[in-house]
């Protein structure tokens, strides 16, 4: 049963959080934990799949199965050092700049009126109303407004896309790097993630035409601006090409932009737009706890998408459509964005500081940083000595389709933490890979 397989993946991951199992120990081959467990071999290899999909472990072809992910421990002088206070989180993610609550709090009194607030406590449909299609299309840039529907944030505004365009089993291609939460979408939709080859132009025509020559893929997930994690965005000239191969090969395009608003670019929309679904939504713009996802689709798509949205029960909060425009009208979301970029800018002064002696892949304008870490250092030894140091980072096999190739590096969120600790972050992160890399 289903049930078996998961409760035996909880256990180790208990045994991970409880530091039974250590960063860097190796599990025992699949069969072998079949035989113990009294499983069939399948049965262990869903389990492990599972401990993977969560994170929790990484496989290395020719190696096994090694844990990846525990609280922090000691062993070696890279991880002597205790936490001295509250541990600063780099693997959130979300912007916040001084002043933000102070600017979103006016809006939000007017709605609170008896008359006002009965009428934004209404259900809304997946199309929401006129004036939030009209605020978000003149956002979005978007010259017909029919063609938009709302959700509670990007990552349901994902879900519905991939719900109405891939049955249970069809094949979706990606980043070989990519969003961990479209991995964790596929796999409750029981769909086939593809990882498609990239390059420093960001994701290649040529490796969506061979996937799809292999066997036919259903849709395409991409994030040609700021890419997670590799901060990548793509030229104008590799986007014309991807959206028109994908238009060629008649594959639906799902475009996401959620970090678009830093570095504004031409969307692949514009170059296949019977075929795009672009998301996008306010978490990052405006803040993550009261948010509204965005998807502009093509308009004979908006009814089965507006159905996906309503069957998966991902609609939009009524009161947050409400706000969202105002947000919009008044100027706020803008003022917001403005601030954000400057701040991003500031923070990746920090990371160029302090990592500069390393091979970092990021851009100036983005609020991530992708650090492939120096030998001897491997992603999941540095994060738990990170950790061990009060830093969390996202080990790189987090975002990486093919289980089989764990990349040796970490992303760094640069956008959830004060400046200050963010700076005293970074210059211990590379204290600790220059003790690894010393071989102290």
């Amino acid at each position: 049963m289903d049930t078996d397989y998961l409760a035996l993946a909880d256990r180790i991951a208990d045994d991970i959080a409880a530091g039974r199992l250590r960063p860097g120990q190796r599990l025992p081959p699949q069969r072998a934990f079949a035989r113990r467990r009294g499983i069939a071999p399948s049965t262990a290899g869903r389990v492990y799949g599972e401990l993977v999909r969560r994170g929790l472990v990484v496989g290395e072809v020719g190696r096994g199965t090694f844990v990846r992910a525990a609280p922090p421990v000691s062993g070696g002088r890279a991880l002597a050092e205790p936490v001295t206070g509250p541990p600063v989180n780099l693997e959130l993610n979300y912007p916040s700049v001084p002043g933000q609550s102070a600017l979103l709090a006016p809006v939000l009194a007017p709605l609170l009126r008896p008359d006002v607030l009965a009428e934004a406590l209404r259900p809304a449909a997946a199309t929401g109303t006129a004036p939030a299609r009209a605020a978000a299309a003149a956002l979005l840039d978007c010259p017909d407004p029919a063609r938009l529907l709302f959700t509670g944030n990007a990552r349901q505004a994902i879900c519905a896309a991939l719900a109405s365009l891939v049955r249970p089993g069809g094949r979706v291609g990606v980043e070989e790097l990519t969003y961990p939460l479209v991995k964790e979408i596929a796999a409750r939709l029981a769909l086939t993630l593809v990882p498609l080859a990239t390059d420093e132009d960001g994701l290649r025509p040529d490796a969506l035409a061979a996937a799809h020559r292999a066997a036919p893929l259903s849709a395409l997930y991409v994030q040609p601006t700021l890419h997670n994690p590799t901060s990548l965005t793509m030229s104008e000239d590799r986007g014309r090409l991807l959206a028109l191969t994908a238009a060629d090969l008649g594959i639906p395009v799902v475009e996401d932009r959620i970090w678009a608003f830093l570095r504004p670019g031409t969307s692949l929309a514009v170059h296949a737009p019977h075929l795009s679904h672009v998301v996008d939504g306010l978490s990052k713009r405006v803040a993550p706890g009261l948010t509204v996802g965005l998807l502009a689709v093509p308009p004979h798509r908006v009814e089965a998408v507006a159905d996906a949205v309503r069957g998966g029960g991902w609609g939009a909060s009524r009161f947050a459509l409400e706000a969202a425009v105002r947000w919009i009208e008044d100027g706020t979301v803008e003022r917001l964005v403005t601030a954000k970029r400057a701040d991003a800018g500031r923070r990746q002064r920090l990371v160029r500081r302090h990592l500069r002696d390393f091979t970092v892949r990021t851009d100036p304008h983005a609020y991530h940083a992708w650090w492939e870490l120096p030998r001897p250092w491997r992603a999941d030894t540095f994060t738990a000595a990170a950790a061990a140091h009060g830093v969390a980072v996202t080990p790189g096999p987090a975002f990486a389709v093919d289980a089989s190739r764990t990349p040796d590096a970490v992303r760094l969120g640069l956008a959830s933490v004060p400046e200050a600790e963010l700076d005293r972050a970074l210059k211990t992160l590379a204290d600790v890979a220059r003790q690894g890399r010393s071989g102290r």
